[in-house]
């Protein structure tokens, strides 16, 4: 009878164990499965709070930027909060500038261009790149790319707690990154070439030293520098939850080139569309 209790518990065990294997193995996702949800993920969310920690390579080394920010995606609305500086962006509002009240001299309300080059100055992205709409594209773009050849570039590693949630770790490795001529067309800029080929302009700039900033001229047959990828290494931290990546690194083959760290992240919050305006009352405009 002890002898026939023991063979049931064990059959009851292998059992067990097996359904857990089967039921793992059923709830395990390919990388292209991870990659293709968070890209569906990005397009499905219309509003974010989080706060933001930046890391970019600048001319005199790192630049470091937190914020606060609240994002409405359709129509796009952003409002940041960044060290006692306050912003308020809305598209086809004040003219399309940003409106800002900054914690320095003036100490005046401003109205500013947010791809001019008091906003712009050292830093790699615009406000119309917030969130996670322009990583979506670039990650989709090189997708895309690659086609047949997805599991060469595309790696899953692990999955790991990063800014303290749950993520896919994806390393995104683009093993013939390097640099090629491009020649400059008709009415082109570096935002425009660095938007066509899905390649950060700041890295056009960076490779080319006689371009001085984003806003020098190009002239039609002038031949520029440009990478061919937008980096050589990235990787993701995809949220598991959401589905969205809290944690994006960027190296080229200088090292890190950018950074960026989501933390807070709270997906279709309910905002008030007060929270859009420069009156509502929390704000010091």
């Amino acid at each position: 009878m002890f002898k026939k209790a023991i063979n049931i518990s064990l059959v009851f065990a292998f059992l067990m164990t097996f359904s857990s294997n089967v039921n793992a193995q059923k709830t395990e996702m390919t990388t292209k499965e991870i990659i293709t949800k968070m890209l569906q993920s990005i397009e499905d969310v219309h509003r974010f709070k989080y706060s933001l920690k930046i890391t970019e390579r600048g001319k005199k080394g790192m630049n470091y930027y937190e914020s606060s920010v609240k994002l409405n995606r359709h129509p796009r609305k952003i409002y940041l909060y960044i060290k006692g500086i306050e912003l308020l962006w809305l598209d086809g509002w004040n003219n399309n500038k940003a409106y800002v009240k900054p914690n320095s001299f003036p100490f005046v309300n401003l109205s500013l261009d947010p791809l001019g080059s008091l906003m712009r100055q050292d830093q790699h992205h615009t406000l119309h790149q917030m969130g996670f709409d322009y990583f979506g594209d670039i990650v989709g773009y090189i997708a895309k790319k690659v086609g047949n050849n997805f599991d060469s570039y595309f790696k899953q590693e692990s999955v790991e707690r990063y800014n303290n949630r749950p993520c896919y770790k994806i390393v995104i490795n683009n093993k013939d990154f390097g640099y090629e001529n491009y020649t400059v067309g008709v009415n082109e800029s570096i935002t425009s070439i660095a938007r066509k080929l899905r390649v950060s302009e700041y890295m056009i700039l960076e490779i080319n030293p006689k371009l001085n900033d984003y806003f020098d001229i190009l002239k039609k047959g002038q031949v520029l520098k440009v990478p061919n990828a937008y980096a050589k290494d990235v990787t993701l931290y995809i949220d598991q939850l959401y589905f969205l990546p809290v944690g994006v690194k960027v190296l080229d083959d200088k090292g890190l080139f950018e950074q960026y760290d989501y933390f807070f992240l709270q997906v279709n919050p309910k905002i008030d569309d007060a929270e859009f305006t420069k009156t509502y009352k929390d704000y010091k405009f």
